[in-house]
């Protein structure tokens, strides 16, 4: 049974979401506020974080940083479930770091088949073996990734994204592709795939000389040493 942990400061909408989700089969854990919940999942480690936005103090946004920014939750699914419907506060919110993003109202069996997903996800079995394109490595056994020997911390659905790029290179994988391989069938709106590529470019590229991954404009990206490979 997977363990939820869900943080929002509303006590009405954290109780009625431990009453749905338990209905569904899930073990769920509450906090009130963003401090609580970090405090929390550190005790706990939970399998996936549903978090709010907008909370007093530490914001949502806040909250999912720190969770990709810690060594004992980064690798941990996180899904927004908020009533900040804007594509700026989506953009924001994939790069926070979150996996993925549910406008409230909602219904209840979406929030479930997205839930599965993510966790289907973090926790599915790969062959292990060790991609390489250029001094970019990526261990599919332990979900590491290095360049230049450095580590590098990625989210979830940035490894999907990165594991697809590396298993292609240095082909042109086009957006459809690349969505099927993060969500499956399940696809946010189209912000979702720029912003962790976003996310994934910052990761990989930004502290090195020589950039790998490559828009190709009109089609979708690759990862490549050179453009003209």
């Amino acid at each position: 049974m997977a363990t939820i942990l869900v943080i929002d400061d509303d006590e009405l909408v954290s109780r009625t979401l431990q009453r749905a989700l338990k209905m569904y089969d899930y073990q769920v854990m509450t906090a009130n506020s963003g401090i609580e919940g970090l405090q929390l999942a550190r005790r706990h480690r939970p399998d996936l974080f549903i978090l709010d936005i907008m909370m007093p103090g530490v914001d949502g946004y806040q909250v999912c940083r720190q969770i990709r920014g810690d060594p004992l939750l980064n690798d941990l699914p996180v899904l927004f479930l908020t009533a900040k419907a804007k594509d700026e506060d989506k953009i924001e919110g994939f790069r926070a770091g979150a996996d993925d993003y549910l406008i409230k109202p909602f219904e209840l069996p979406e929030l479930d088949a997205r839930l599965r997903a993510l966790l289907r996800r973090a926790s599915g079995d790969v062959a292990a073996t060790v991609l390489r394109v250029g001094d970019l490595e990526f261990d599919t056994g332990t979900l590491r990734a290095r360049r230049a020997g450095q580590p590098i911390t990625l989210t979830p659905i940035g490894m999907k994204l990165l594991m697809a790029l590396m298993k292609g290179s240095p082909r042109v994988l086009d957006r459809r592709s690349l969505e099927r391989e993060a969500w499956g069938d399940i696809v946010p709106d189209s912000d979702a795939l720029r912003s962790h590529l976003y996310n994934l470019r910052k990761a990989i590229d930004k502290p090195f000389d020589r950039p790998l991954l490559q828009n190709v404009t009109g089609i979708g990206y690759r990862l490549a040493e050179s453009d003209d490979e």
